[in-house]
């Protein structure tokens, strides 16, 4: 199934090049809306798969029709009948519903690639959402992880050996699998209150354990509206704000505290009227080691100061590149000068009025593709998917800040915890 989908994928997306992107194509578009649906029907990592399209959605020049038809996956998938919602709840909890609950809302607040979510109250009238996990979902995420990790279609398409590919496959099977086990949600939702519980710029919600399992998640019901709504009726200064807390959370998170909030999809974020930022779903939360996050720091100091020897001893220390001085170097400090180049000097406004760094970035992209001693370190898939999702959901918000600074401000921090002592 995963493997035929992969195929489905990637003719829609190779079908435009090279054709005048402002012509419609029914076929295109008809191809588009049938992938959609397919990937909507889904549970599993193949609807996982559908998300990061969606995300990639909002900052690939993809045709239209694609971006249109991807865009009905940002809200929901199809729901689950609500009588096996009751069902495994109850299991779960070992009680009536009625009797664990004042009020369970049968209608979902969305359906996801892993779990549906209800509002509902406790006993006591507090509001709560619920997270259930699909019946039968851990099946099907054991079937497509093992698909992707054996299609060697998805090798050839990425034209990189199997033996780069395969820690990447793992990095995203952990990922996944944690997702699956919300005693594990609920304690990164514990470390993200402990960092950001008091925090005037984002709220975090608490679990409540009493009705809470490993296939149940409750947390408190956060206030704020969905990124689409905000970006329709929000000031144009509440929305700079939430751009960047965005940006704001992604460097601490990542040079900091090293943790990190990785699934940057729009529904995973609420927006309150003065801008205040709702974080939701921890399932996917990545945490790294002081080296690691050390050396990518290096690279982003060295870009940002114009010291490609530094930026070079960063990427090799990252993993990303393990060569010598030529034509490889050139295409990796080509790369980190093209990344940073809109953030060094003073101001600079992020919205869908600007050149997309995806675009931006895509020819150095590609020239760093033809060396082999030029890799991509498990580590970047979490933090470079949280990059383009948060940048792509900031171009839809807008704001003009010193990017720069906001991100220096942690980078030598970062870089000293991970010298040995």
């Amino acid at each position: 199934m995963l493997g035929a989908l992969a195929g489905r994928v990637g003719a829609t997306l190779v079908t435009r090049r090279g054709a005048d992107p402002s012509a419609d194509d029914p076929g295109l578009r008809h191809r588009a809306e049938d992938l959609a649906r397919t990937l909507g029907k889904m549970r599993g990592a193949a609807m996982k798969l559908g998300q990061s399209l969606a995300i990639a959605a909002d900052h690939l020049d993809l045709a239209p029709e694609l971006r249109m038809a991807l865009g009905t996956l940002h809200a929901q998938g199809e729901p689950i009948p609500f009588a096996a919602i009751r069902a495994t709840v109850e299991a779960e909890l070992g009680a009536p519903l009625l009797t664990l609950f004042a009020h369970f809302d049968e209608a979902p607040l969305g359906t996801a690639s892993l779990a549906q979510a209800h509002a509902a109250r406790l006993l006591d009238g507090r509001r709560v959402v619920v997270k259930v996990l699909h019946e039968g979902v851990e099946e099907a995420v054991a079937s497509d992880l093992s698909m992707i990790g054996a299609m060697p279609t998805l090798m050839r398409a990425l034209g990189r050996p199997v033996e780069e590919i395969r820690p990447i496959v793992e990095e995203l099977r952990a990922r996944v699998h944690e997702e699956l086990d919300y005693a594990q949600e609920a304690a990164n939702i514990d470390a993200f209150v402990a960092i950001y519980g008091d925090d005037p710029r984002v709220r975090v919600p608490r679990v409540v354990r009493e009705r809470t399992t490993r296939r149940v998640l409750t947390l408190d019901h956060l206030p704020g509206r969905p990124a689409d709504v905000y970006v329709a009726v929000a000031s144009r200064e509440a929305r700079a704000r939430a751009a960047q807390t965005l940006a704001e959370l992604f460097f601490e998170q990542t040079f900091k505290h090293r943790i990190l909030h990785a699934d940057p999809h729009p529904g995973n974020y609420l927006f309150e009227p003065d801008g205040r930022v709702g974080l939701l779903d921890y399932g996917c939360v990545k945490r790294f080691t002081p080296e690691s996050i050390g050396a990518y720091a290096r690279i982003v100091r060295g870009a940002l100061r114009d010291d490609r020897a530094e930026a070079l001893a960063g990427a090799r220390a990252f993993g990303a590149w393990d060569g010598v001085e030529g034509a490889a170097a050139d295409a990796v400090w080509a790369f980190c000068e093209a990344a940073v180049a809109p953030w060094k000097d003073g101001a600079y406004e992020v919205s869908e009025a600007t050149p997309s760094m995806v675009s931006t970035l895509r020819a150095p992209a590609e020239a760093m593709g033809r060396f082999s001693e030029i890799v991509a370190p498990p580590d970047v898939l979490m933090l470079h998917r949280s990059v383009a999702g948060i940048y792509a959901l900031g171009r839809r918000l807008g704001a003009t800040a010193s990017w720069r600074s906001i991100a220096e401000q942690h980078l030598d921090a970062a870089i000293a915890a991970a010298a040995p002592v």
